[in-house]
């Protein structure tokens, strides 16, 4: 089964866990981030793995900012939350969610994104 989650979840996620509660400057970014981790070509998912889905999120908020402040950190935050939402137990420190952050905002490709992030998830 795969989780979807919408963009009251992640309104909700960003108020929780974003210190200061930053105004939502882009609805627009956190529609395209529901959208992109559930996209389907010809009936079947772009993003086939729950890593994939949590690295489309997170390459989604970090590199089209839809917070006033706290982009990377929301992104590494609904990363880690939609594993955990999807029954997975997640490994990484808060130190490798803000480096991979800092890869994602300079440039890094989601398929990379991904491969980071299935070293996240425990046994």
């Amino acid at each position: 089964m795969i989780v979807t989650i919408d963009r009251a979840w992640l309104l909700d996620l960003a108020q929780k866990s974003i210190p200061g509660d930053p105004d939502t400057v882009d609805f627009g970014t956190m529609a395209a981030a529901v959208a992109r981790h559930t996209d389907k070509v010809m009936d079947t998912y772009v993003y086939t793995d729950v890593h994939h889905r949590a690295a489309a999120l997170m390459h989604q908020l970090v590199r089209v900012p839809g917070l006033e402040y706290g982009n990377e950190l929301f992104g590494a935050v609904v990363a880690a939350s939609y594993l955990t939402a999807s029954g997975v137990a997640v490994t990484a420190t808060g130190k490798q969610a803000a480096e991979l952050a800092a890869r994602i905002r300079d440039g890094l490709d989601v398929r990379s994104v991904a491969e980071e992030i299935r070293g996240w998830i425990g046994a």
